[in-house]
């Protein structure tokens, strides 16, 4: 038993140990792109500002469809009314209530025959 762990005891020793290096630093420096980035911004605000116009666009035009529906509702009322209005006037100028009008309320009677009298 102590033959295996002197084997395994001069494995452990074989082994290669891995010793942490210092990061070198690559003789490349890194250097932002700038003009990208402002750019991307540009895109970004000019994006913003059209989805807000689409979106204002959007609210008026469906308040002028509400404006719209609601006076096509309020002409179609008043079309409505001025037929009932032309009914009441072919109403009162019907013969039969003129002669009742007047023989109620102005004591007037049609006369039962017509002569004519003139000269030669």
């Amino acid at each position: 038993m102590l033959a295996r762990q002197e084997e395994e005891y001069e494995i452990a020793e074989q082994a290669p140990q891995f010793e942490q290096q210092p990061e070198q630093q690559s003789p490349v420096r890194r250097v932002l792109d700038t003009s990208l980035r402002s750019h991307c911004q540009i895109l970004f605000a000019v994006a913003a500002v059209m989805a807000m116009l689409v979106t204002i666009q959007s609210g008026i035009i469906a308040s002028r469809g509400y404006k719209l529906v609601a006076d096509q509702q309020k002409a179609e009322a008043l079309e409505e009314a001025n037929r009932r209005l032309n009914v009441e006037i072919d109403q009162l100028k019907a013969p039969q209530r003129i002669k009742a009008v007047a023989a109620d309320k102005l004591g007037m009677e049609v006369p039962n025959k017509i002569y004519f009298a003139h000269d030669n």
